[in-house]
């Protein structure tokens, strides 16, 4: 007996009476059909879904991924703009640093503060679950140090053009000519820099400079300012110290004499007390010191008021070659 099928229908041979009977299936073979097709159903079309996500993008997978990468351009395009952006803010900052600041005489700005940027890697977590994300916080990182170091440069600028406001005023109160009558440079004992020490006959560090001269000479204010000290200072004897602003100070030791008092405005080449042989002093002379921000400068620097080139290059080799001071 053989089983024989037609669509959608089951029918049995019957050998005994030579026909073929139909074969009604049970409920639990439907059940079982239909499941069987199902379940092939399901594979074949995951099969499916899976080719088609794998080989083959969605438009709106197409779509994002030209978006990415039009992103991805746009930043690569203003990264390159940062570092042009950069070259120039550079170019500015050596400018104002040794050109402008050095016209002024203004303090110098540190690197390190120039420079700043935004520390730590916090400030940019956020930025990190993106797509490219080293180039966007590559790139979000040079826009806030350009920010950053325009902030200064901003600050310094401004600055500048303070000090261009009161330059008339400034050039008034600098320190600009020599503390007392040296024309000939006869006066010049020694200069600023490592000098022999008078009394202990060792090298030193000398912070002004010393000129010889009559005791009872007159002292001259170098620049306009007022008298903060005038009185006795251990190493200076009678010394006077000037207050210039604009962060300078001068300083007169040895004095014999006063002619201001602690207060008192004094412009430059005013008379302000006489020289003389007080406190640790070998000789009648002058030690005089310009300081700057609270720092010993060479006071040789600020006589361009009362030499020509050429009498300062000669009165610079006269102070050079004085290895011995006289304080």
């Amino acid at each position: 007996m053989g089983l024989y099928r037609t669509r959608k229908s089951y029918y049995i041979y019957d050998p005994n009476t030579l026909s073929y009977d139909r074969v009604y299936p049970s409920a639990k073979d439907r059940i079982f059909t239909i499941i069987r097709h199902l379940s092939t159903g399901i594979v074949v079309g995951f099969i499916f879904f899976f080719v088609l996500m794998r080989f083959f993008e969605s438009p709106m997978e197409s779509q994002l991924r030209k978006e990415n990468k039009l992103l991805q351009t746009q930043y690569e395009v203003l990264s390159l703009r940062l570092n042009n952006a950069f070259e120039i803010l550079n170019d500015v900052q050596q400018r104002d640093e040794n050109l402008y600041r050095a016209i002024f005489q203004a303090a110098s700005i540190p690197e390190s503060i120039r420079k700043l940027g935004f520390g730590g890697t916090n400030r940019y977590e956020h930025l990190m679950s993106l797509p490219n994300s080293d180039l966007v916080v590559a790139t979000t990182q040079k826009m806030d140090m350009l920010t950053k170091q325009l902030y200064v440069q901003s600050n310094s600028l401004e600055e500048l053009v303070n000090m261009g406001k009161t330059q008339e005023e400034r050039a008034k109160c600098i320190p600009a000519i020599q503390p007392l009558s040296n024309k000939d440079f006869a006066r010049t004992a020694s200069g600023y820099g490592m000098r022999i020490d008078p009394i202990y006959r060792t090298p030193r560090f000398h912070g002004g400079m010393d000129f010889s001269a009559k005791t009872g000479t007159d002292i001259y204010a170098t620049g306009n300012g007022v008298i903060i000290f005038a009185g006795w200072k251990q190493g200076y004897g009678n010394c006077i110290m000037i207050d210039h602003g604009f962060g300078y100070e001068t300083l007169y030791g040895h004095m014999s004499a006063f002619k201001a008092r602690v207060g008192q405005k004094v412009t430059r080449g005013e008379v302000i007390g006489f020289v003389g042989n007080t406190g640790k002093s070998t000789g009648p002379h002058l030690h005089y010191e310009v300081i700057v921000r609270g720092r010993r400068d060479n006071p040789s620097k600020y006589y361009f008021m009362d030499l020509t080139p050429e009498e300062y290059d000669h009165m610079i080799q006269i102070a050079e070659n004085h290895g011995q001071v006289m304080d």
